[in-house]
């Protein structure tokens, strides 16, 4: 038997549960299922489990990587968003997953260590924020190939933006697996890639987090544009410039330069000093 029509047959096994479910797979949440073993089988090997471990699964549909993460001896919590999937689940597994009916972008997430999950395309923004604002040994989660690349993108590229400053400040990210859209039923029209998240320090340090997250937003929706007018129109920043600093942010350094020009240490250089210039024109206006 070949690879592929083990595969289709697999494929065929998986439309009659579904057909037993009264289901069909939905758009919305994202509802495309991994066939590929040895893919399930890398994702696995690159998160290092072990019974130690506590392992968040996110979105697990029927339960074929929950399977293989619970074989590893690790703790499996897993958080749902679909009520026919979470109850064909709770017959499958029992109480040996610990199973929540969830949004997991809104919910409050049980506690974990690590992260193993294929990502519904549609939350991957959400949840990876989500995810590294709560802190975790590593994540190994499938995503839609543009969005991983976006992720690693470097400054200077088409890909770079708001996306990979905000990843780069946060974590080490490495694209490990490309993964075909053939691997999964039904076939989404992209393909995916398997990503590794280790989160580290900062590698640079800047005065405001959210003043340095706000310029990000700003000058990447507006990337076509100079710095200075980035600043000057976006609401993102509305609340770090005053009357007296918009008439000013030329003297912002980079402040004729375009987003992708700068790197993610040039873009906290450039939050600092839009607080310093906010923080001198309000000084000079309150002089008698």
């Amino acid at each position: 038997m070949t690879f592929w029509s083990k595969v289709l047959m697999r494929a065929e096994e998986l439309k009659g549960v579904l057909e037993s479910l009264g289901k069909r797979p939905t758009k919305r949440l994202g509802q495309n299922f991994l066939l590929d073993e040895r893919v399930i089988e890398r994702q696995i090997g690159y998160a290092g489990l072990t019974p130690a471990d506590t392992v968040l699964e996110i979105g697990p549909g029927l339960g074929n990587l929950t399977e293989a993460l619970l074989k590893t001896g690790a703790r499996v919590v897993a958080v749902e968003q679909d009520p026919v999937f979470c109850q064909f689940l709770k017959k499958r597994f029992g109480d040996r997953v610990a199973l929540t009916q969830a949004d997991a972008v809104k919910a409050f997430l049980p506690q974990f260590n690590k992260v193993v999950s294929n990502l519904p395309y549609q939350i991957s923004s959400p949840i990876t924020f989500k995810l590294l604002e709560l802190g975790f040994e590593v994540a190994v989660v499938m995503l839609q190939r543009e969005f991983a690349e976006r992720m690693i993108a470097k400054p200077g590229t088409p890909e770079y933006g708001r996306l990979s400053v905000g990843v780069y400040y946060r974590a080490d990210c490495e694209i490990k697996l490309n993964v075909p859209r053939t691997a999964f039923w039904p076939q989404p029209k992209v393909d995916s890639c398997v990503v590794r998240l280790v989160p580290r320090k900062p590698p640079f340090v800047v005065k405001d987090e959210r003043a340095f997250h706000a310029v990000t937003k700003a000058i990447f929706s507006h990337r076509r544009k100079m710095i200075s007018n980035s600043l000057r129109t976006d609401p993102a920043v509305r609340s770090y410039i005053d009357e007296n600093a918009s008439k000013r942010l030329d003297e912002l350094p980079f402040a004729s330069r375009r987003a992708e020009e700068l790197t993610p240490g040039m873009i906290g250089e450039l939050a600092d000093a839009l607080l310093g210039l906010s923080l001198s024109s309000a000084s000079s206006g309150n002089k008698p």
